[in-house]
């Protein structure tokens, strides 16, 4: 059995190889290859339990969630991976900040302008990081803007990745509605129950990743900007009905229908042509642990 560690995960999977490995997990979903229970809650959502059944290699992945949004990191977790005779215990946590900074990685490479130079990330908590790496990872991004409630944690991430990127300029600020003036590409990274801009304060060609919100309490999205989207596209729809509170409050407000909703897997086998605004809502699903497990459980170290 192979144990590792948050460093082992680091070492072993970068940023654009958990991509690849999520887009493959995605195209998988989508041909049907997943049996996805749905995510078990417990203790009014401070204990999450997923999994994940792959039917082609009888594989499987379950991860176990802690979540105190007071604590740094808020999310601790454990993954297991089992299948083929081998089992994998490693550390969740950074499993689930590779696999979401990843997902957003593949809706980026999607839906962003394929020149976008401006970056906004909003929160600077444990997901944060990973959310730039991502981005960073398949657009050439010059200039990144963090904003952050705490002056102090904004200088102190943008410092951090600065010397992980040396080429791109980052700039801390307080200000949301100066960050989101300007960008080609928005990553939401929060634990908000309130949207976090307006839609009248974006850009008229942007694209915006949110994942910080996954309650349906939560909501870091604007319904105006749902309703006016040229394309809102999600996880995977059922998903984000029972968990996604932005897009629970959009389709009880009829802002959105459900046929509005574009799933990831789907737009990976017939690509969508976007312009104009575009949203990506993930609340996070059991195939991304799976991808990242595997990813570990084939790696050599």
């Amino acid at each position: 059995m192979k144990v590792l560690t948050a460093a082992d995960v680091r070492r072993t999977v970068s940023m654009p190889a958990a991509i690849d490995a999520v887009r493959e997990g995605f195209l998988e979903l989508a041909a049907g290859n997943f049996v996805l229970p749905a995510r078990q809650i417990f203790g009014d959502g401070t204990v999450l339990v997923m999994s994940a059944y792959h039917s082609p290699t009888g594989t499987a992945v379950v991860k176990k969630i802690g979540i105190n949004l007071s604590q740094v990191p808020a999310i601790r977790a454990t993954v297991i991976w089992t299948g083929g005779g081998e089992q994998l215990v490693a550390d969740g946590t950074s499993i689930t900040t590779l696999r979401t900074g990843a997902v957003v990685g593949v809706a980026t490479d999607l839906l962003a302008p394929p020149d976008a130079t401006r970056l906004t990330l909003i929160g600077t908590g444990a997901q944060a990081a990973d959310q730039v790496r991502a981005v960073l990872a398949v657009r050439r991004i010059a200039t990144t803007t963090i904003a952050g409630r705490n002056e102090r944690r904004a200088t102190e991430l943008a410092k951090t990745l600065a010397s992980e990127f040396p080429t791109v300029a980052f700039t801390p600020t307080t200000s949301i509605d100066d960050a989101i003036a300007t960008p080609d590409i928005i990553c939401c990274a929060t634990s908000s129950t309130t949207p976090l801009f307006t839609a009248d304060a974006l850009p008229q060609n942007v694209h915006v990743n949110a994942i910080g919100a996954f309650r349906p309490t939560m909501r870091e999205l604007p319904r105006d900007l749902l309703a006016t989207a040229d394309l809102v596209m999600v996880d995977q729809r059922e998903a984000a009905l029972e968990e996604s509170g932005e897009i629970i409050d959009a389709l009880a407000k009829g802002a959105l229908k459900e046929s509005d909703l574009l799933e990831l897997g789907t737009a990976l086998t017939t690509k969508p042509n976007p312009t104009g605004r575009t949203v990506f809502k993930s609340v996070g699903v059991g195939c991304q642990d799976w991808s990242i497990a595997r990813a570990l459980a084939n790696s050599d170290d």
